[in-house]
């Protein structure tokens, strides 16, 4: 390839350009060997003759093509020259935005000025994980790169970010170690990434400043060392500091300030805690306004000291050492404004002794004033003999006070430096550290004094470092692809160095001259002038005698020699060093003590814990350190940190600073030119460009130049040997490629000459195929031409012909015509003749039947008349008998009916009557005889105990008898019981009256209330009728604005899920702190010992437990003095913090407040029933009830207990027999069956036996009763009484009492209870009415506020009165349901005391006999006995536990009932609540979540056991809720599911615990999945060709950094769609075999479907080489693939393909036009999903595959975002990784019931008995 074919027509160039440094420029005349002049067309069509020759200008640089422009990697740029990195970088900056760039190991950073949302967390962890060359250059990407060598190489690491000020070095390294806090973070949950984060704000107080190029410019060099575990956490970090820059205390230049702190302190002097350092404003303040602005714009300084308080109280900085600091910072000030007046001789000053801020210094320094005023004006002279005190001159007292001041602060910055270094040290022992290195680049100003020379010093040996490194990495890469190499020659500035640090050298020659006594700045410069002249390096200026040039690898720098020797001596009296040792504060007094005199470097780095594997040993220091000059001290930190950089692996960072204007996006070429030659960027170009820049790997080169090949090469199966023999051919010179193992290296523009060729044969084709079109196009034409003429004569011809034939058609009509006419007219006169004829006809005859009808109608009329004229007199005279008749039988049957009245009222008022009206009381009490008989025949086999029963229910009726006898013995004789009868008879007779009267006026008022609630109901219907009316306008009114309520539900909806997300975000939070306290205090146990007693688990408390739920009480929470009296002993915090307390103590204030609310409205219905009961009489049986309640009490009390205490005696001598029976048979598994059934048939004869006491106590009651008035009334018959004294059956057998006494006290009972039913049952009517009546008067004003409102504000307000509605209604059913829980727990404590007695005493009994009979899980019960529940001992929980939650594997149980621990743990809660013990439940719930999540710690990512655990959480809450008894959660329960229902606890509060433990469970099992899928993502939907041979190859010599990938492999394997849809049914398929509910699995898809979707998208947007056309295509066929999985699974409609709509439109975005007004208008409405950001990003990335296709130009871009501005959207770039959709737990009730469930015998629960 010659000169003459690179330099042809057409071929683009950069020539020199003053302005512009390079400007492009087009070949317009080939060039041919030996021309002087090279034709040139420029870009505004201007020609231009540019001279070349060997004299004037070699051949210029030749440009890229168009295709490369823009590109990630410098070095992948075909032609690597100066002119071309300038373009790229500019091209990246200003039009796509991009402010990094890769120049092979280097990052250009280009600070842009502006705040870019590109460093957010989601960026970083889209960084995270991933190879340096696989995304879009980035400063998270060399962290990254840093992080990963370091965990794979296990080598220390360092980033080396540099550049001049301005440029954004402190920004690169706070992001980067903001990186390693977030990546890294320490794994004890110690904060010390956020303690490393937290020192950045502090140093920026104390070290930065604003300067004329930088408002926030370092004026000190720090690198800072963060240390690492053996996990790659981080432990701890150390900072060192080189060179500050003191000068700045005490002096600024124009427009200019100090340091941060002063003014931040200045800003917030008004705060009281700042009042005693007497500040105000900067400006008042000699050393704060030399610069004469004191502001900085967008900066609050008073907000900024608040952020440093705050960091400084991170790093455990107390506020007393805060205020010290800020007490000597505040003294500097005022040490600056202090007055020094000189006196006349101009030999001596003095200082007034009023001085104010002379007085301020001293006090706030704690020194003597007198003391610090005398040697501020003197100084003392040491001689041999003497020692002298000389007044100092104005001159060397004010340099004296500023010395002191800059000493002062030196040592306080070294304080601090010390002090946060401290707070970051770590004892944990360090596995390895990264570094990073923030120093100051190369500087060169007008004047450059001995802070330059520093600086430049230390970038000479880092840009020897740097260029020793990169020669290293490009010969390493040669080794490995075992290419031939040869030294390259790079430029290497070590006589630089040696000018400055050698033997004799610059820094030497100074140091030599500080020791002379009256060594002067000119005397060095002489020395130097002397000793270096003949030095390459070194050059004297013509007009100076002061000063000297350095030639550095950057440029030429002129340094003036005034002050070199003082900034180098850095002199402070020690007469002022010893009163400030004085001093009272502590703190001052430790800044100055010896040891400390040391410069700032040489204290940072000896107070550094962190070991260094140094290449070369530590050069000892000098035995009196604090001699040591400036100089010697920086030249000592810098040798130990070169040897620090190179025993660790470099990264480097170089920014650039873009315009001295500090604008935003704006690129000056010029001085982006100077830096990129000063930080050395041009040299790693120029090195690249010495050897192979531009490598392909073979796949790569073979797919982008097989063009090029012929069709016999094609069919050779080795494509190394297909490209080697291709190269051969087209490159002639062996020189220009080289082939290694894996790629093929070429030298500069080789790339651009096999594009050339590509092109060319591109080209060649295009014309090939353009004429084969066009000759193919122009046949089609003429064949189109030839087929119309035709069709054209055809036509003319054939009209022709018509037009005859028409003529004769025509003609032969006409004639048709006339003859058709003229028969036509002769035939309508015919007709018309005829029709007149007829017409007469029919009137004639019409008129003659007319008149005949008329005749015949008027004699039928006459006969109707004469009909119903004599129907009439016919009925009358038969109504007028009839009538008579019914008088007559009505007189007759009224006779019959008053006698048969008078015949009912006698018999009414017999005995008989009487005993008619209690035959149904005997025949029930026959029946009850008979119920008694059959119950006995069925149980025959405890005849023996009824028969001793029934034996003592005989005693204890004879006794009675015999009580009555006696009684009856002492009444008094001469009553007759006739007259007893008559009176009973009397009364009986008035209680009848009585209850008639109060039945007909409880039936005239019910009627009374039927006919209002008639009244009522018909108001009800009216106004339903109405609220219809009403709702058919309202939503008349609204069908115009269904959108908008759609919207509101749309948003009411997002609210809820906002709402959801953020208690699972709570939730998340809390499972996070309480991972954190696990951790804490595993930390704890771990490194302390304490000695003592410690306490088991089994007398633990819930606080010191794993569980952090609260202890929940099943029973009723009552005990509030209990509960008060723990508060007392716990103390107020402690109870606060224990939310068991907490919840009684809320739940008892409810109680009470309810009980409060009942008792009050029964104290107003007592009030109303009293002054309704006033007027009325007094029932005059009150105490008669009371007489008989008190009887019935204390006989029901006697029974009982007696009655209990024989049932005992009996149950024990029974138990005794059975148990010794069982102990003879052991393995007799009929005699335990026998055993049970005899115990469950004594317990139904017990029930039935208490029914039978409940009824022979009411007899007795009321046989007692009617002795009481026997005894009273004294008319009790002698004959009668031996008719009771010689009944002797007894009162079981529930005969007839044949007392008419008793039935009167019994029916009037009745009467008293139907009384009271009947005026409860008016109470509750007449509460009802009134409710109705207060629901309509609402109703009336809602409606009438209905018709004020508008239709908008009407539906709102409608929604919002139902959901008030809705709302009040819970409320009160909760408390309803709430009082009804309540009386049933105390009424089935007090039915089941005796039950409960029983059973203790059966386990009991059976525990000290034989406890294996209980326990035996061999006994078969029939399926009837079964009642869903499971037994357990409390001493068997742990092993319950152990068995179904600690030691369970789900492969144990996926062949029997999926989530069948689930359904045992419930069924050992049932049996808990049947027994009554709330404890019991309380310690299994709480020690099953608590063995959950343990498991779930353990098993942290293993998917299939989080995926189990779910499932079982998720159907434990499921089954509390479906058989908690709530009606809500039984409407799909069976009746037998319904049995199952708990009967004692409301577990409402575990249920919430349960739940949240399922979300808990859910997120982790989010967490895992997404992990497992992370690194799939990517190679499946971008990288992985679904599509083959569709993406493209660019030509860009690809230059991955071989230290990001595995050595031989190139990395892992990339992943396939497939396996990412195989891993996606793996999960499906897990989540189904555990039995998790559909719509939770369909959740965990959504959330899956969306991680891929942003995960994809992200690197979608963070990756250059990705956006393309191909990409888009490959991209919507893995949706495509994606849509069908979920189609196969019948998971479309759960919404995640919605999910994936970001990166759906992305894929069409990369497919469409994008050119024209149209195509833009397109993309608006088309990306309605992404962002303008996403957009625009996705525009400035995209890139063409080929020549042939156009870039997206910058004004389509703008037009774009015009047209998107006013979209409301988030300015957020990336899409949230870490985003998770509030999870719902839709209530699924279990269709299997729990007496089925069947226990596999592998889980060895033989501990457990099914009841």
């Amino acid at each position: 390839m010659s000169v003459t074919e690179l330099y042809s027509r057409y071929t683009r160039v950069w020539i020199p350009d003053p302005d512009d440094v390079w400007k492009a420029a087009e070949i317009i005349k080939d060039y041919k060997e030996g021309d002087t002049v090279l034709h040139l067309k420029l870009e505004d069509e201007s020609t231009l003759e540019y001279s070349i020759g060997p004299k004037d200008h070699v051949l210029p640089f030749l440009r890229n093509p168009d295709i490369l422009v823009g590109e990630n990697d410098l070095t992948a740029l075909s032609y690597l020259h100066e002119p071309a990195v300038l373009h790229n970088l500019k091209v990246r900056f200003l039009e796509s935005n991009h402010i990094y760039t890769y120049c092979g190991i280097v990052l250009v950073a280009i600070n842009p000025y502006e705040q870019l949302q590109i460093y957010g967390e989601e960026v970083i962890n889209a960084y995270s994980g991933q190879n340096m060359g696989d995304m879009d250059p980035h400063i998270f990407a060399v962290a990254e790169e840093a992080y990963k060598q370091m965990a794979r190489d296990e080598k220390n690491q360092s980033i080396i970010v540099s550049g001049e000020s301005g440029a954004g070095k402190t920004v690169s390294a706070k992001y980067a170690m903001r990186f390693f806090a977030t990546v890294g973070g320490s794994a004890n949950d110690t904060n010390v990434e956020e303690k490393v984060l937290a020192s950045s704000p502090i140093m920026e107080a104390i070290g930065n400043a604003k300067t004329t190029r930088n408002d926030n410019s370092s004026r000190f060099g720090k690198y800072i060392q963060i240390g690492f575990d053996r996990r790659y956490h981080i432990i701890g970090a150390n900072m060192r500091t080189y060179l500050l820059e003191k000068s700045r205390v005490v002096f600024q230049a124009e427009e200019e300030r100090n340091y941060h702190i002063f003014y931040q302190l200045c800003a917030s002097s008004s705060l009281p805690e700042f009042k005693d350092l007497t500040l105000t404003s900067a400006e008042d303040f000699t050393f704060t306004s030399l610069g004469e602005n004191i502001f900085i714009e967008g900066v609050n300084d008073a907000e900024d000291l608040v952020k440093t308080r705050e960091a400084l109280t991170m790093l455990g900085v107390k506020d007393i050492h805060q205020m010290s600091i800020f007490k000597v910072i505040a003294s500097i000030l005022h040490l600056g404004n202090v007055g020094i007046v000189s006196e006349r001789d101009g030999e001596s000053c003095h200082i007034n002794r009023d001085d104010t801020h002379l007085h301020h210094f001293c006090r706030l320094l704690g020194i003597e004033q007198e003391q610090m005023e005398h040697w501020l004006c003197r100084r003392k002279l040491v001689t041999t003999s003497e020692t002298y005190v000389k007044n100092m001159s104005y001159a060397q007292a004010v340099n004296g006070r500023d010395a002191l001041a800059k000493h002062i602060y030196a040592h306080l910055f070294d304080w601090i430096v010390e002090h946060i270094n401290k707070a970051l040290h770590t004892s944990t022992k360090q596995h390895s550290f990264i570094g990073v290195l923030d120093i100051y680049g190369f500087e060169t100003f007008e004047i450059n004094s001995f802070e330059q020379f520093c600086i430049n010093y230390a970038n000479e040996k880092l840009q020897q470092q740097f260029n020793s490194h990169v020669f290293k990495l490009e010969q390493e890469e040669y080794m490995k692809e075992q290419i031939p190499w040869t030294l390259i020659d790079f430029y290497d500035n070590q006589p630089c160095i040696d000018l400055i640090e050698a033997k004799l050298g610059i820094l030497d020659l100074l140091d030599e001259e500080c020791k002379v006594p009256k060594g002067t700045d000119q005397n060095w410069a002489q020395k130097l002038y002397s000793q270096h002249s003949k030095s390459g390096h070194f050059e004297k200026p013509r007009m100076s005698n002061k000063s000297f040039i350095v030639i550095h690898f950057a440029d030429k720098v002129e340094y003036q020699c005034d002050g070199f020797l003082e900034k180098n001596r850095d002199t402070v009296y020690e007469e002022q060093i010893n009163i400030l040792k004085a001093s009272q504060f502590q703190l001052v007094a430790d800044l100055f003590h010896d040891g400390k005199d040391a410069g700032p470097p040489s204290a940072t780095s000896k107070s550094s814990k962190i070991n260094i594997r140094a290449a070369k040993p530590l050069p000892k220091g000098h035995n009196r350190e604090h001699r040591k000059t400036v100089g010697t001290q920086f030249r000592n930190s810098l040798h130990l940190l070169m040897e620090t950089l190179n025993a660790t692996t470099p990264h480097y960072v170089r920014c650039i600073k873009p315009n001295d204007l500090k604008e935003s996006f704006v690129f000056d070429s010029r001085r982006a030119v100077q830096q990129l030659r000063a930080c050395g960027v041009l040299e790693t170009i120029r090195i690249s460009a010495a050897g192979y820049p531009s490598r392909w790997t073979y796949p790569d080169f073979f797919s982008r130049y097989r063009v090029l090949m012929t069709k016999k090469d094609m069919t050779i199966g080795d494509k190394k040997q297909v490209c080697k023999n291709l190269l051969e051919t087209l490159i002639k010179d062996p020189d220009k490629f080289q082939f290694g193992k894996t790629k093929i290296f070429f030298r500069a523009g080789q790339v651009a000459y096999l594009e050339k060729l590509r092109a060319d044969k591109f080209r060649f084709a295009c014309i090939k195929i353009q004429k084969t079109v066009r000759g193919w196009l122009q046949r089609i034409q003429y064949r189109k031409i030839r087929k119309s003429a035709i069709t054209l004569q055809r036509y003319g011809r054939g009209y022709l012909a018509r037009r005859y034939a028409e003529m004769l058609r025509l003609t032969r009509a006409a004639l048709i015509c006339q003859k058709q006419y003229r028969m036509v007219r002769v035939r309508r006169e015919y007709l018309r003749t005829r029709r007149a004829v007829i017409t007469i006809q029919a009137f004639a005859r019409g008129m003659f039947i007319r008149r005949l009808y008329q005749e015949f109608l008027l004699h039928h009329k006459a006969m109707i008349i004469q009909k119903t004229v004599r129907g009439w007199l016919v009925r009358k005279k038969y109504l007028r008998a009839r009538y008579a008749a019914i008088v007559i039988q009505c007189f007759y049957r009224r006779v019959r009916a008053k006698r048969q009245l008078k015949q009912l009222k006698i018999e009414a008022r017999s005995a008989e009557h009487f005993k008619n009206l209690n035959v149904g009381m005997e025949n029930k009490i026959v029946q009850l005889q008979k119920k008694i008989d059959n119950k006995s025949k069925e149980y025959k086999t405890q005849n023996e105990q009824l028969a001793v029963a029934n034996t003592v229910l005989e005693s204890e009726v004879t006794k009675l008898q015999k009580e009555m006898e006696t009684l009856r013995s002492r009444q008094t004789a001469g009553t007759s019981l006739q007259e007893e009868l008559e009176k009973l008879r009397a009364e009986l007779q008035e209680a009848h009256t009585q209850r008639k009267q109060i039945e007909e006026e409880f039936s005239n008022e019910k009627q009374g209330l039927k006919q209002r609630v008639e009244e009522l109901e018909k108001e009800n219907t009216l106004l339903k009728k109405e609220k219809e009316e009403m709702n058919r306008r309202i939503q008349t009114s609204s069908q115009g604005q269904g959108g908008d309520v759609s919207q509101k539900e749309i948003r009411l909806q997002v609210e809820l899920d906002e709402e959801r997300q953020r208690y699972q975000n709570l939730v998340k939070e809390y499972s996070r702190l309480e991972q954190r306290y696990e951790n804490l205090q595993e930390d704890m146990s771990s490194m302390k010992f304490h000695p003592g007693h410690r306490r088991n688990p089994s007398n633990q408390s819930s606080l010191g437990s794993d569980s952090n739920y609260p202890s929940i009480s099943m029973s009723e929470v009552g005990d509030t003095d209990d509960t008060i009296q723990q508060v007392e002993e716990m103390g107020i915090e402690k109870a606060a913090m224990d939310l068991s307390v907490f919840m009684k103590l809320q739940k008892r204030v409810r109680d009470l407040e309810q009980e409060r609310k009942r008792l009050q409205t029964n104290l107003e219905k007592v009030e109303e029933l009293g002054i309704r009961k006033g007027n009325e009489p007094k029932s005059s049986t009150s105490e008669d009830d009371i007489n008989a309640d008190l009887a019935y009490n204390s006989l029901k009390r006697q029974e009982l207990e007696t009655e209990n205490k024989k049932l005992k005696n009996d149950l024990n001598e029974l138990r005794k027999a059975v148990v010794d029976k069982a102990s003879d048979n052991n393995s007799s598994n009929e005699l335990q069956e026998g055993y049970n059934l005899l115990l469950n048939q004594l317990k139904a004869a017990n029930e039935e036996l208490d029914v039978r006491k409940e009824e022979v106590l009411m007899l007795k009651t009321q046989i007692v009763n009617s002795t009481r008035q026997s005894e009273n009334i004294n008319h009790i018959d002698s004959n009668d009484e031996s008719k009771w004294t010689n009944n002797k059956k007894p009162v079981d057998s529930e005969d007839t009492v044949e007392a008419p006494d008793l039935k009167k006290k019994l029916l009037e009972s009745q009467l008293q209870t139907q009384s009271r039913q009947h005026k409860d049952e008016l109470e509750a009517l007449h509460t009802q009415i009134e409710l109705l009546k207060d629901n309509l008067e609402k109703k009336q004003e809602m409606l009438d506020h209905f018709s004020t409102l508008s239709p908008d504000a009407l539906v709102e307000f409608s929604v919002q009165q139902e959901i008030t509605r809705l709302t009040n209604e819970n409320l009160d059913l909760k408390e309803l349901l709430e009082k009804l829980e309540k009386n049933e727990k105390k009424l089935k404590k007090q039915l089941r005391i005796y039950m409960k007695k029983v059973q203790e005493l059966e386990v009991s009994q059976a525990t000290k006999s034989r406890p294996e009979l209980t326990r035996q899980v061999t006994v078969q019960r029939k399926e009837k006995d079964f009642e869903g529940m499971l037994e357990y001992y409390k001493e068997d929980e742990a092993l319950l536990v152990k068995s179904l939650v600690t030691d369970m594997k789900p492969n144990a149980v996926s062949a029997t009932v999926p989530c069948l621990p689930a359904y045992i743990l419930f069924m050992c809660i049932r049996h808990a609540d049947y027994i009554n013990d709330d404890q019991k439940v309380h310690s299994l719930l709480t020690a099953t979540i608590n063995a959950i999540k343990k498991v779930l710690k353990r098993n942290n990512d293993d998917f299939e056991m989080t995926s189990f655990w779910l499932a079982n959480a998720s159907r434990l809450l499921h089954c509390l809720k479906q058989y908690s008894g709530d009606e809500a959660f039984m409407t799909q329960n069976t009746g037998k599911q319904n049995e199952h229902c708990l009967k004692n606890f409301d577990l409402a509060e575990y249920r919430q615990v349960l739940s949240d433990l399922s979300i808990q469970i859910y997120q982790q099992l989010i967490r895992v999945a997404e992990g497992i899928m992370q690194p799939m993502i990517v190679s499946a939907m971008l990288e992985s060709e679904s599509i083959p041979s569709l993406a493209g190859v660019k030509p860009m010599g690809y230059r991955n950094r071989s230290s990001s990938l595995d050595c031989e492999s190139g990395g892992p394997a990339g992943y396939t769609l497939q396996a990412l849809i195989r891993q996606l049914g793996q999960f499906h398929t897990i989540m189904a075999d555990h039995g998790l509910d559909p719509e939770i699995s369909q959740q965990v898809v959504r959330q899956l479907f969306y991680s891929i979707n942003a995960v994809t998208l992200n690197n979608l947007l963070l990756r250059k080489d990705v956006c393309s056309w191909s990409t888009g295509m490959q991209l919507r066929y893995n949706i495509s693939q994606l849509e069908e999985w979920l189609r196969g699974k019948n998971l479309y409609q759960i919404g995640a393909v919605a999910t994936m709509e970001p990166v759906i439109q992305a894929a069409q975005l990369l497919q469409v036009k994008k050119k024209t007004s149209q195509d833009a208008e397109a993309i608006c409405s088309l990306c309605t999903a992404l962002s303008l950001q996403q957009i625009v990003k996705i525009l400035n990335l995209y890139t063409p595959l080929n020549e042939f296709e156009e870039r997206v130009t910058v004004s389509f871009i703008r037009d774009i975002q015009n047209r998107l501005k006013e979209r409301i959207e988030n300015n957020q770039l990336l899409a949230d990784t870490k985003y998770t959709f509030p999870v719902l737990f839709p209530y699924t009730p279990s269709a299997l019931s729990l007496e089925t469930v069947h226990i596999p015998a592998s889980l060895s629960l033989d501990f457990l008995t099914r009841v």
